[in-house]
């Protein structure tokens, strides 16, 4: 087995290097990120692997924070008649007693990026290009080791990106690469393996290896979250309740809450499928529609505003006849016609309904979930899986969901999955003696998360 690729991430204090390492590892609690200068003082190390093997390590350094200094020392290194070359120079720098005080810090950096294949050095595009970076570069290039040049915060709408470009060409630095490590592109981090491949030729098969489990990941985790979509929409959908009348205000409440959190759940399970903290979003922050921003699904002028016709939220109604679902738009039957369903109904007819019919005939009502907040949970459960797959893990504020605009869930015909949904009760984990194992409720499922992702917006 080949010796993993060692990459030492390095540059100015408080450029965002912690904050690369996050987002290329997934892992929100690498280090420590503050808006504070010289936050990582040691070195600090984080493995990518790939079937168990560890491709690249990559190295957290310490800020640069004196390299004008340090780079006028080194002119005073060479002894007389010595014209030392860069990584000689180095050598004797780490060697001498200043690497242990004045510039420790530097030091720290100078032996990890010796011991290392290649450097990233990270900048911060919003920064001018101000002396001190150019002198950093010099100092780092002492090492003998390939540097490429990352740009961080190019997303942000400060950035001096095209100022950082020029400098870094008329430094002989063509290999570079932008990358935001709070909102990565999306093919970022396929870009940056790229980039290194040219500077670091017998790598080459090692980065692409990692670059392809990238977006293998990447397919798998989207192909999950569409799953746990699917789930929570096909619970919603197959819910139902039976209630008598006088109680029905009080269940109407519970299985409204009942819905809430069967949302939250979802949210969390997508945090965790992609490796955030459970507080990075809440379903009570999720949009509702048009800029309204809260966590009441079931608000009459909120369900307006999805252009659809809206029954009663939670609509109480009945099953009839040969599996027609009438409950939805809180349409009623009257007794003669529910005892003629009874009476002259398939046999099928009355084992899966003829429970519920009588109940009706006994006064009891039931509770289901209206199309158009099985329509809002699916717009904002979309809206969230997008901003979660562009999100970079360095981010230290909330998730920012923008509010739905997906027409192709403001109306037209639910899927054909959801209405099957609705004639299963036993489908949905929110019901007593739900049997969510059930072959057909997985193939449903797994079909109602194909549509899902076969929809644009989706990153596919």
């Amino acid at each position: 087995m080949a010796d993993a690729l060692k990459l030492a991430v390095v540059g100015h204090t408080n450029v965002g290097k912690t904050s690369l390492l996050r987002t290329l590892t997934r892992d929100v609690g690498f280090g420590e990120v503050s808006h504070r200068p010289s936050t990582t003082r040691h070195v600090e190390g984080a493995r990518l692997s790939v079937d168990g093997e560890a491709l690249v390590e990559l190295y957290d350094t310490p800020g640069l924070e004196d390299a004008i200094a340090l780079l006028d020392f080194f002119d005073r290194l060479d002894g007389p008649g010595e014209r030392l070359d860069g990584p000689a120079r180095v050598e004797r720098f780490l060697q001498g007693g200043e690497a242990r005080q004045r510039f420790e810090q530097e030091a720290k950096v100078l032996r990890q990026l010796r011991a290392s294949d290649a450097g990233l050095y990270v900048i911060d595009a919003r920064e001018p290009v101000l002396a001190k970076y150019r002198d950093e570069l010099e100092v780092l290039a002492s090492c003998g080791k390939p540097l490429l040049p990352v740009l961080n915060f190019v997303a942000s709408g400060s950035h001096r990106e095209e100022q950082w470009q020029e400098a870094l060409a008329r430094l002989g630095l063509h290999a570079r690469v932008r990358f935001d490590s709070v909102a990565p592109p999306q093919d970022g981090e396929q870009r940056l393996y790229e980039s290194l491949a040219l500077l670091l030729e017998p790598a080459r098969h090692t980065l692409k290896r990692l670059a392809d489990d990238h977006k293998a990941q990447r397919r798998m985790r989207l192909t999950s979250a569409h799953q746990l979509i699917a789930a929570l929409l096909i619970d919603c959908a197959a819910c139902r309740r039976g209630v008598s009348e006088q109680a029905q205000d009080q269940a109407t409440g519970a299985l409204r809450q009942a819905v809430r959190q069967r949302e939250q759940a979802c949210v969390e399970a997508l945090l965790k499928l992609y490796r955030f903290r459970s507080g990075d979003a809440q379903a009570s922050d999720l949009p509702l529609l048009d800029g309204r921003w809260g966590d009441d699904l079931f608000n009459p002028e909120t369900l307006r505003l999805l252009g659809v016709r809206v029954g009663s939220g939670m609509a109480a109604g009945a099953a009839a006849g040969a599996g027609v679902d009438l409950m939805v738009g809180g349409l009623t039957l009257g007794l003669a016609a529910l005892a003629g369903a009874i009476a002259g109904g398939a046999l099928q007819t009355a084992r899966g309904y003829g429970g519920r019919l009588l109940g009706k005939l006994k006064g009891e009502r039931e509770l289901t979930v209206d199309d158009a907040v099985l329509r809002l949970l699916a717009l904002r459960q979309r809206q969230l899986l997008l901003a979660l797959d562009a999100r970079g893990h360095a981010a230290l504020t909330a998730v920012a969901v923008s509010s739905p605009d997906d027409d192709r869930w403001r109306q037209g015909k639910l899927p054909a999955e959801l209405n099957r949904a609705r004639a299963h009760p036993q489908w949905s984990t929110l019901n007593p003696g739900a049997r969510p194992d059930q072959p057909e409720r997985q193939q449903t499922l797994e079909q109602l998360a194909e549509r899902l992702s076969a929809e644009p917006g989706e990153g596919r």
